[in-house]
Formats: C-alpha cells, structure tokens, sequence
C-alpha cells in the first residue's frame, strides 16, 4: 500500500517520537543502583576543583547560623579529623550579595587563615557568635577584639582584614556560593559536581559521593 505524503510524514514523526521513549540503559542503571539518589543535587554545570588528585569537599556555612555551628561541632568535626589523605576538605563563608552585614565574619576566617591561627579560633569564633557575644555578628571591633585574645595586635588585624588578599578571597567566596547554586547553609559541595545539606544523614551520603568520586578518579585507598 503506497502511503501519501502527510500519511509518511505522520509515521516519521511517530517512529522519532518513540525513540525518546525507549529507556537509556546507563542512565537508568546510575539511578537505579544510586542508593541516594534524589538526595542530593546535582551541580549544572559542574565546577572546577582546585586539584586534580584529590576528592574536594566544600562546606560554605556562617559564623551566625546555628545549624552550621552544630554541624560543625557534632559532626564535620570529627569527619574531618578522620579524612583519608584522597579527600582535600576546605571550608568557605558563604557570602550572599554584596550586603556589609556579611563582611566582618567572612573577613574573619580569612583574617584567621592568613596569620597562620585559623585552626585555633574557628571553633571559639563560632562559640563566641552564639554563645558568648553577638556583637561579634556585625562589629568589627568586636571582631578585632576577639582576635586580640589570640595574640593579634591592632595593626596586623587591620592590615590584614583590609588587605587586598582577603578581600579578593571574599569576592570569590561570593562567587563560588552563586556559581555552586548555594542558597542556604551549611552547604557541602563534592568534587564540583554534587551539592547536599548539613546533618547526620548528609554525612552517610558524603561518604558515598566520595567513594564514588574516588573510583571515577581511579585513586588510590591507601
């Protein structure tokens, strides 16, 4: 039977049509096997590492959010003690907008980084936001002061909080939390790739990306 032309152009579209519904064998397997998945969020389009022999993990959170201080305490503390030599963990403020009302503890973990004590006044820093003095939110004198628990004079505080490289660390935090999809905290991002929350449960899951990010990388457990 010889089909006229609309009749052939009908069973075209058809034939086409029904290619998008036969399943995708790779796609549906990844899904099927992931444990996880829905769970997490996927980064579109993924972003770049800062290494490329290691797993990367980045939690963006605030000094003023309570979730991240008791994530931090409770959990990612002692995660991160026990990461193997694979993973490179970095912590990051969050910095959304432009708004001074972030500048003073962003500015603060950097400070803290660049004189050399960031792993002596995180925790006490976080402390002090929610337990101790919350003028420490928005003050940077407060801030200055606090620092001057640890040693750091007025002059090193200042020059370093306005110096061009912890302004430029700001900059890029602000826009890695844009460009990371970031829009609450505490956020961890794994590898450029996947974006979950802060919890107990996130931390079984983080486990898993990296494992999975690993293998992907062909990288070494030992």
């Amino acid at each position: 039977m010889k089909l006229s032309t609309t009749a052939r152009l009908i069973l075209a579209c058809l034939t086409t049509s029904s290619l998008f519904l036969l399943p995708i064998h790779g796609g549906a397997n990844e899904v099927t096997n992931d444990p996880y998945a829905g769970q997490y969020d996927l980064i579109d389009p993924p972003q770049p590492t800062s290494t490329s022999d290691k797993v990367e993990v980045v939690e963006l959170f605030w000094y003023t959010c309570p979730h991240c201080y008791y994530f931090d305490r409770d959990y990612l503390k002692d995660w991160h003690e026990k990461t193997p030599d694979y993973v490179e963990f970095i912590q990051m403020p969050a910095v959304f907008g432009a708004k001074n009302r972030w500048r003073p503890l962003v500015k603060a973990y950097y400070v803290a980084e660049a004189l050399g004590i960031l792993n002596q006044v995180h925790t006490p820093l976080f402390e002090a936001v929610h337990d101790k003095k919350p003028r420490l939110r928005n003050s940077v004198k407060a801030v200055q002061d606090f620092f001057a628990q640890y040693g750091v004079s007025e002059e090193d505080f200042t020059d370093t909080y306005n110096s061009f490289g912890v302004e430029a660390k700001m900059k890029r935090a602000r826009f890695l939390t844009k460009t990371y999809g970031v829009r609450s905290v505490p956020s961890i991002i794994v590898n450029g790739k996947y974006r979950l929350g802060g919890g107990k449960r996130q931390m079984i899951i983080l486990n898993y990306l990296i494992e999975k990010e690993r293998q992907l990388m062909g990288l070494s457990k030992k």
